[in-house]
């Protein structure tokens, strides 16, 4: 059934596909075809151009008469008029092709640059940072900003190759030198002695908790009852007095009233 199929299909692909065949052209078809000719034109004879307009006959040109001049009398008055001076012809540019200028602009000296200098709140113009960077222990750790792959990669050869070692002298004489391969050269520096651990401690900048010297004519600080009193009318407490002052004011008033407080 397949197979039957297959040649069924394909037969029908090949009725579809063929070409048409041409019909005959029938005789009668042989009169309806239009024949075109093309017949060429005899060309035309030029044209003579137009005559020409007879031209007017030339005038004839104007007489000019001579006329000798008349001699001068001997005590004629003769007038000489003086020659025309030559018109000045402006010149926009110097020898050295600089514009000339008038000489009331010429003679005025140009003002200079005057820088004025900010007004009013200076800190404007300063262009720093209002958290100004500090580096710490961790900066080394840390590449520079900006760095390239070839620096990165020349930075950590250099830290392999070239390294710095503490060598002790005697008498206390400590170097720091630098070595190439661990073989050291000829740079060696003395650095300055560390400084004190507790260099840094803000403690040390501290007053004391207690005078070392005491005041042999200082006054007598206040009792507790008079410090109790100043609180109690609101008034400043003196120097002297204990911090705890208000604490020990409810107590003597309990003191003082029992029965306040609901206690036997």
């Amino acid at each position: 059934m397949a197979l039957l199929l297959h040649a069924l299909f394909m037969l029908a692909i090949w009725h579809e596909m063929r070409p048409p065949v041409a019909a005959a052209a029938s005789p009668q078809r042989q009169h309806d075809v239009l024949q075109v000719r093309f017949i060429a034109s005899a060309p035309q004879a030029a044209k003579p151009p137009p005559p020409l307009p007879a031209l007017p006959p030339p005038a004839a040109p104007p007489r000019v008469i001579l006329r000798r001049p008349v001699p001068l009398a001997k005590d004629a008055m003769t007038l000489q008029l003086p020659a025309p001076a030559p018109a000045a012809v402006p010149q926009l540019y110097d020898r050295d092709g600089l514009p000339r200028l008038p000489a009331a602009a010429a003679s005025t000296a140009l003002p200079g640059y005057v820088q004025r200098m900010p007004a009013g709140d200076t800190r404007i113009m300063q262009h720093t940072s209002p958290l100004p960077y500090k580096a710490t222990r961790f900066e080394q750790y840390f590449p520079p900003p900006g760095e390239t792959l070839g620096g990165a990669v020349l930075r950590h050869v250099v830290q392999a190759v070239v390294k710095s070692t503490d060598i002790n002298l005697p008498r206390g004489v400590h170097l720091k030198c630098t070595t190439l391969l661990g073989v050291p050269i000829p740079n060696c520096i003395n650095p300055p002695a560390p400084p004190s651990k507790k260099d840094g401690d803000e403690r040390l900048s501290m007053a004391p908790a207690k005078p070392l010297a005491v005041d042999p004519h200082a006054a007598p600080p206040p009792s507790v009852a008079a410090c109790i009193a100043m609180y109690r009318a609101n008034q400043p407490l003196a120097w002297g007095c204990p911090v705890d002052t208000p604490d020990r004011a409810v107590d003597a008033q309990l003191r003082r009233h029992p029965a306040a407080t609901g206690q036997p």
